[in-house]
């Protein structure tokens, strides 16, 4: 075996390659360990424009140091870049008499990040035993601070699309992205020529119109976050766009012509525990404990229990059936308030006399400015 200091950088690649294949990696690639300095500028821009709003977490100190490789990691001379293919095929599940809430194709299965994070674990123990010897390295998926999607392109991965997602020739958009920040000197993949040339799908078929121009999202109209990241009320005028989506979107993705040759994930972990449709009726009547069992160490939980409850009542509104007058009845006196302002919401849509009785006998006890305001326009505006 040579040393891995006499080991040339293009064989070390091969052997780093044939590796992440046999961990069940779908796609890797190599880019260098140089800093992002134009997505960097760019991602900067859309922080100070406000497209980032809502998040947080999302700050320029983030964005400055996850792209530049050497302070996450002094010394790095390449880095892995890494993707999974979890598409399944979407199947119809809902009816006027148990209506169904839609879940984006990520989360049907197990937590990614779990999934992701203890592959890429592996592939460096693997490495290290394989080439007896130990290297510095570091990895991330979009929980860390690198720009995954960055990453992604300037290794060849794919190009990204004017929904802002990366889209490979072999899979389309839906993989996740994993990185490997390393001091092992690796050639680099060049990156690939490929646009989305005229097409503008992804841009007319957003129902909340968060995609404002390519390569642009505001994400506080993108359904993702609204119904995930978005701890608060939804807003009114963004609701009816929502759908019987409870939990991301994938619109974006359905209609790019890209994906249109979408290969079945052969990962098991991101198809046991599916849980692509969720009877909206049953989760407004489980209790905590129960959302829990049902749903620990998949990606729904970052959602928490409020915030699908509150998703839940937004979708049964939307879909319009009468039977769900009972259930939004009881999160009407949810614990939460979030809840019950979005019954109110859902009852006011549906605007039957029943749903309006409802209404007027929560409003006499409800002490909660919020909530009174979401009864009263309920009230003032049925059938919103």
């Amino acid at each position: 075996m040579k040393r891995l200091s006499h080991i040339q950088p293009h064989e070390l690649t091969e052997i780093v390659k044939e590796e992440a294949i046999q961990l069940n990696f779908d796609l890797v690639r190599i880019t260098s360990a140089e800093s992002f300095t134009v997505d960097r500028d760019v991602t900067m821009d859309r922080i100070k424009s406000g497209h980032m709003d809502g998040l947080q977490w999302f700050t320029e100190a983030r964005v400055s140091r996850g792209t530049n490789p050497s302070i996450l990691l002094p010394g790095s001379k390449s880095i892995i870049s890494l993707g999974v293919n979890y598409f399944q095929h979407r199947k119809e599940h809902s009816s006027k008499e148990r209506p169904t809430g839609k879940v984006a194709v990520y989360a049907w299965g197990r937590d990614y990040h779990k999934v992701i994070k203890r592959q890429m674990r592996t592939l460096v123990a693997n490495l290290s035993e394989r080439l007896d010897s130990t290297f510095e390295s570091k990895w991330y998926i979009d929980d860390g601070p690198m720009l995954d999607r960055a990453v992604a392109r300037r290794s060849g991965m794919g190009w990204v699309g004017k929904n802002t997602n990366l889209l490979s020739s072999e899979f389309g958009s839906w993989i996740f992205l994993g990185q490997i920040i390393t001091n092992l000197e690796l050639r680099p993949d060049d990156p690939i020529k490929k646009t989305c040339g005229n097409c503008i799908k992804c841009i007319d078929k957003c129902p909340t119109g968060a995609i404002t121009s390519p390569h642009i999202i505001d994400n506080t109209k993108c359904i993702s976050y609204l119904t995930i990241e978005n701890r608060g009320p939804i807003p009114i005028n963004l609701r009816s766009s929502i759908g019987d989506w409870i939990f991301g979107c994938d619109i974006c993705q359905d209609v790019c012509p890209v994906n249109t040759k979408s290969q079945i994930s052969n990962q098991p972990e991101f198809t046991s525990n599916a849980k692509e449709s969720v009877d909206l009726i049953e989760l407004l009547g489980m209790t905590e404990d129960q959302f829990l069992d049902r749903f620990q160490g998949t990606p729904i939980m970052r959602a928490k229990f409020s915030g699908m409850q509150r998703n839940a009542c937004v979708a049964l509104g939307n879909i319009g059936s009468t039977t769900a007058i009972p259930a939004l009845g009881t999160a009407l006196n949810s614990d939460y308030s979030l809840v019950r302002g979005h019954s109110a919401w859902a009852l006011g849509k549906l605007g039957t006399s029943a749903a309006t009785d409802l209404l007027s006998r929560r409003l006499n006890t409800e002490r909660d400015q919020y909530v009174i305001d979401e009864i009263t326009t309920a009230l003032k505006c049925p059938s919103l």
